[in-house]
């Protein structure tokens, strides 16, 4: 294999526009100059989108004739020059390793999983994990032909990129550990008193600032319309509800909601502003079931939890999310919205009011496993950056279904 192939951006979208079209349109392969003017102008499935016009590619390919990375072509009887890449014998690519190397030529750095669908119509693989072994092949050759990037803050998954340009990103370092557990450093008790405590003292605060929030939170609307329409009928548990405004737009959509929060005055705050929810002082360590409702199959429609995990430990995501689990009725669905990030955060001060409380920004990764691991099914989650008015975390919104059987 040669030395390092260094590509500048042109080169490197000509080379994967060929490299993709090769596999996608055979019949129309090699590419005519608009052809592959097209194919690098194409809008989508492309970062960044970018304008060449034909001189800037006329330049780029014969730099990439003078290195024999493309050859030009004229079929018998046809007039017009077309270009076929040379990159897959360069650098003695399979399919699978120019599918890949294609892709990220065109989109720049990816993760795994969306790396997967986006080479089906090129190589397919069987699983992830098949493809994610080709790739650590490629970044193990003599020159590598990728690498992993570590994992940045606010990312869920680590990305890979190619390296066959001159400006790839710099290996970074890993993220440094942060202590998830310092928040049961007194013990589960002491934390459980802190909190109530510390949101005693917010509550009137906290309801005046929040109560109305949903309002300009489309995503979080969207997703709790669709949990609505789920349950629509049926009985939902809200834990850690504060002054309620998630239980009461839930119960504005036809779910008879019961909310759950470890602070007497917060639930005080909850009772006066949502009447037509039913409000619970407790923990939800040991959360409650329903009264009524199918002897057959007992549990709540639905769960939700929205930022109730910000004061846990990272130990106590696992049975925190099987004891909401279990008292789901079959097919019933937990949902939770959570910071995620790489920190535990200490505000010190909250609308104005000092605190000792501490947030815990989860690792996304951890969640969505805490999720899988308590048995639920049917896992689907999304992220979302924070909104001006927000606190500058990312948030992480899961849920799944308890199995029917």
């Amino acid at each position: 294999m040669p030395d390092r192939l260094v590509l500048d951006p042109v080169e490197q979208r000509v080379l994967g526009a060929l490299l993709e079209k090769q596999r996608t349109v055979p019949d129309t392969y090699p590419l005519s100059l608009n052809g592959l003017l097209a194919a690098c102008n194409q809008a989508t499935s492309r970062d960044p989108v970018v304008a060449y016009d034909q001189v800037t590619l006329v330049d780029a390919l014969g730099r990439l004739r003078d290195r024999a990375l493309v050859r030009f072509v004229k079929p018998t009887g046809i007039r017009v020059v077309k270009y076929h890449q040379r990159l897959e014998e360069q650098l003695e690519l399979d399919s699978a390793r120019a599918a890949l190397i294609s892709v990220l030529l065109l989109r720049g750095a990816q993760t795994a999983g969306e790396l997967r669908p986006r080479t089906e119509r090129l190589q397919p693989f069987d699983d992830r994990e098949a493809l994610e072994s080709v790739l650590r092949e490629m970044a193990a050759a003599d020159p590598p032909l990728v690498r992993e990037l570590e994992r940045q803050l606010g990312q869920h998954d680590r990305r890979w990129i190619h390296l066959l340009g001159a400006d790839q990103p710099e290996a970074s370092d890993p993220l440094p550990p942060v202590d998830r557990e310092q928040v049961l450093a007194d013990g589960g008790a002491a934390r459980d008193r802190k909190v109530a405590a510390g949101y005693d003292a917010l509550a009137e605060h906290y309801a005046a600032a929040l109560s109305d929030e949903l309002d300009a939170k489309p995503f979080d609307r969207w997703l709790l319309d669709r949990l609505a329409d789920d349950a629509r009928g049926g009985q939902g548990l809200d834990v850690g509800c504060g002054p309620a405004q998630i239980a009461g737009y839930l119960a504005q959509r036809g779910v008879v909601m019961t909310g759950l929060d470890l602070s007497p005055k917060m639930v005080d705050q909850a009772r006066a502003r949502q009447a037509e929810v039913q409000v619970l002082h407790g923990s939800f360590v040991v959360p409650p079931m329903p009264r009524g409702g199918d002897p057959r199959d007992p549990g709540w429609g639905l769960v939700t939890a929205w930022y109730a995990f910000s004061h846990l430990a990272a130990s106590e995501l696992v049975p925190t999310m099987a004891a909401l689990t279990r008292v789901l009725r079959r097919g019933g669905v937990l949902a939770l919205a959570t910071h995620v990030g790489n920190e535990v955060q200490h505000p010190g001060t909250l609308w104005g009011v000092d605190t000792d409380l501490e947030f815990v920004l989860h690792d996304a990764d951890a969640v969505i496993a805490a999720a899988e691991a308590a048995g639920l099914v049917d896992v689907e989650w999304y992220r979302r950056s924070p909104l001006p008015q927000e606190v500058s975390t990312q948030r992480l919104y899961l849920l799944g279904r308890r199995a029917t059987s």
